[in-house]
């Protein structure tokens, strides 16, 4: 319902665009920053350095918060949910300082005159998704909502702290987002394909070349007769250098120890709901009765439609009859007993308008905040309703007093407010009383004066109150599972003890260890689980060190470190399988080479090796059929040995080619579209610059992404148990 500060149950619009803004990884300053920090280095707590600006930590962890927040929501959130949160959070922050780097080194700025224009009249894709801008009769978005409540924010952003946040967290957005359009723009614009480079590269696509060759392949020749040493591995390496470059990594064996719930934690459980199914019945406060007994759902007091029950069995409740207990039954990880409160027909949809006089607002953490006395909003409400009786207009009221910008304009006036739309006293007060009744409801945002003013249709409407307990283990349980885990920690404190105990102790009992690499910033350790702890542990121990159990999940996880591998070039062993059969190639080439010697036509080279001669027609520059053989393709191609025999052997990648090139011709092709193809060639280049994203995205070859390589960037991450 209302714009600044919703009555919906699912909170304010501040949390909700703050939110949505959070999502895409846009500005959150502090309270009281304004447009100049978007520039700024800072001097707080510092959790990165990139090129010279600090990623704060507490800004960091305010965003953390607010996207945990939106994702609760949704239902709880789990370890493996917040560490999703926080690596993708990094990326973007990352990503977004490297790119604030590049605007002003380029002098990108974003005008006032601009910045008012775009705030004004082109809001953010992100604010079309806010439900509290959509019109409830047309579902469309609803455009002078949205400049009210930016108004509102320029008229309170100097009262309000929370608002002067919001308004400052829009802004930022709004000119991020600007500069990166003004970017992509002069990157686009950059991106041009010469008349002459598609002339000649549509020459090379229609040529054709017959040619004719002797291959003489490594397999000839055994492995076994060709040593390669390390010291040979290693200055291939040192002058490979980008190939063989290692990313920091740890190896690990584990094993784990369940601790999950037993059968018979399962049964106490659901003898534990047992014993409340006849006090449950005959309890006359529900809500009090659920609250006593630590229900994991809390009690909601507002019926709804049954297609609006999430719970399950909800067909076996209602059939209970009000009044009526059922269960216990399993719900994901619980046990669940439902008790039909009462049942119903309510309206569908209902006509309301009214006057709102705030006494709270929801902050962007989803804690409530005062910003009025409780007094004074129930004297403003109570002068509001005799005014009202008295023959006022209600229109000039609202205006005067609703804090409710999203109606305030339209006389208070919601046209279609659907069941379960509201908070429950809200939602109870419209759809239980009949047309025309009016009256004063507060709820937990403030006090509503409220007229109902037509209803439409008529649906059964049930109220169900739960009482769920988890299925967990019992402390016998973990008791057990711990016990195992620390015997073996204390007795196997080193790689060579861990595997014997391993297979002494625990295999026999179809115990087995488990391999794992992780990265730096891994938090999900492939066999275990969730467990950014976990990780930090490894990486502060030694090769060969065997960690104290973590718990993960249910289980508790003992580690031993069986490789340390740091950034940069790998070492000869870690190189080896993948340089080995390059270098005894190339040792086979030269004895190939060697062998052939000279020679002025393929039958001689096919004598001296033994291999017969093969011919190949319509190869293509592109490759096709011969693609895996780059240098005899560009050999094959030459104008220059047309009709001869190239006198220098090629060293393929399968083997040693003598080549003859009996002819060159070309296809005929129809006229080229210079145009067409400089226009696929910029949309090529349009997905490539923004085709991932500056917040993170798949492709490696966005402008961030380049950047990001090339950047001077300190994680200071370790510091703060990230």
């Amino acid at each position: 319902m209302s714009i600044i500060q919703s009555i919906r149950e699912r909170g304010a619009l501040i949390s909700a665009i703050i939110i949505a803004l959070a999502l895409l990884g846009f500005i959150l300053m502090d309270a009281f920053s304004g447009r100049s920090n978007l520039f700024s280095r800072g001097n707080a707590t510092t959790l990165a350095i990139v090129n010279g600006r600090k990623l704060d930590f507490r800004e960091f962890e305010e965003k953390i918060k607010i996207q945990e927040q939106n994702a609760s929501q949704r239902g709880s959130i789990g370890e493996q949910a917040r560490q999703q949160i926080i690596s993708s959070l990094w990326n973007q922050e990352i990503n977004r300082l490297v790119m604030l780097s590049e605007f002003e080194k380029l002098g990108l700025k974003v005008g006032d005159k601009e910045l008012s224009e775009i705030i004004f009249n082109n809001p953010l894709p992100q604010f079309y998704q806010v439900p509290q801008f959509m019109d409830p009769e047309t579902g469309q978005f609803n455009m002078q909502g949205y400049r009210d409540y930016i108004q509102y924010l320029q008229a309170n952003s100097s009262k309000d702290p929370l608002v002067r946040q919001e308004y400052n967290a829009i802004i930022e957005a709004v000119e991020y987002t600007r500069l990166n359009e003004k970017y992509n723009a002069m990157a686009l614009a950059s991106s041009y394909l010469p008349k002459w480079f598609i002339e000649k590269q549509n020459s090379e696509n229609s040529g054709l070349a017959s040619i004719s060759y002797v291959l003489v392949p490594y397999s000839s020749i055994s492995d076994s007769t060709i040593q390669v040493s390390d010291k040979e591995i290693e200055e291939y390496i040192k002058k490979h250098k980008d190939r063989y470059q290692q990313k920091e990594s740890r190896s690990i064996e584990f094993v784990s120890f369940s601790a999950a719930p037993s059968a018979a934690d399962s049964a106490a459980i659901r003898d534990q709901l047992e014993s409340l199914k006849a006090p449950f019945k005959e309890a006359q406060d529900n809500e009090a009765f659920v609250s006593q007994n630590y229900s994991e759902i809390g009690y909601y007091k507002s019926p709804l439609k049954k297609d609006a029950i999430q719970a399950p069995e909800k067909d076996s409740v209602i059939a209970a009859g009000a009044g009526n207990v059922y269960g216990p039954y399993v719900f994901g990880n619980n046990y669940m007993l439902a008790k039909l409160v009462r049942s119903a027909r309510w309206p569908d949809t209902v006509k309301v308008r009214h006057i709102l006089v705030s006494t709270a607002q929801r902050s962007q953490q989803g804690q409530l905040v005062p910003v009025r006395e409780d007094s004074a909003a129930k004297r403003i409400i109570d002068s509001v309703e005799a005014a009202i009786r008295g023959g006022a207009i209600f229109d000039s009221l609202c205006l005067k007093y609703s804090d409710d910008p999203g109606s305030r304009e339209k006389g208070g006036v919601y046209d279609s407010v659907y069941l379960g739309q509201m908070v429950p006293e809200f939602n109870d007060f419209i759809f239980s009383n009949p047309v025309g009744s009016k009256g004063v409801v507060k709820t937990e945002f403030g006090y509503h004066y409220i007229e109902v003013l037509a209803q439409r249709g008529s649906v059964p409407v049930y109220q169900v109150a739960y009482i769920t307990k988890a299925i967990v283990a019992s402390k016998e349980t973990d008791n057990t599972a711990q016990n195992a885990a620390a015997k073996l920690a204390a007795e196997a404190r080193t790689l060579e003890a861990f595997n014997d105990y391993v297979k002494k102790n625990l295999e026999p009992r179809g115990i087995n260890k488990m391999p794992a690499t992780l990265a730096p910033d891994d938090y999900n350790i492939m066999g275990a689980g969730v467990s950014r702890q976990l990780v930090r542990e490894i990486y502060k121990a030694k090769k060969g060190e065997v960690l104290q159990p973590v718990r993960v999940g249910d289980d508790y996880v003992v580690a031993v470190v069986t490789e340390v591998l740091e950034e940069g070039l790998q070492p000869v062993e870690k190189a080896r399988p993948f340089t080995e059969p390059l270098i005894r190639n190339e040792k086979k080439a030269e004895q190939i080479i060697s062998k052939i010697g000279s020679y002025n036509t393929l039958e001689e080279a096919a004598a001296k090796t033994g291999f017969s001669i093969t011919r190949t027609d319509s190869i293509r520059f592109s490759g096709g059929q011969m693609s895996h053989e780059p240098k005899l393709i560009g050999a094959a191609f030459n104008p220059d040995i047309t009709g001869k025999v190239l006198t220098t052997p090629i060293k393929g990648n399968n083997g040693v080619y003598v080549l003859k090139v009996n002819e060159l011709t070309a296809t005929a092709v129809a006229q080229a579209n210079i145009d067409l193809q400089r226009m696929q060639f910029r949309n090529q280049a349009m997905q490539r610059i923004s085709g991932g994203g500056y917040y993170g995205g798949p492709m490696s070859n966005t402008p961030s992404a380049v950047l990001r390589k090339v950047a001077k960037i300190k994680d200071k991450r370790s510091d703060f148990n990230y």
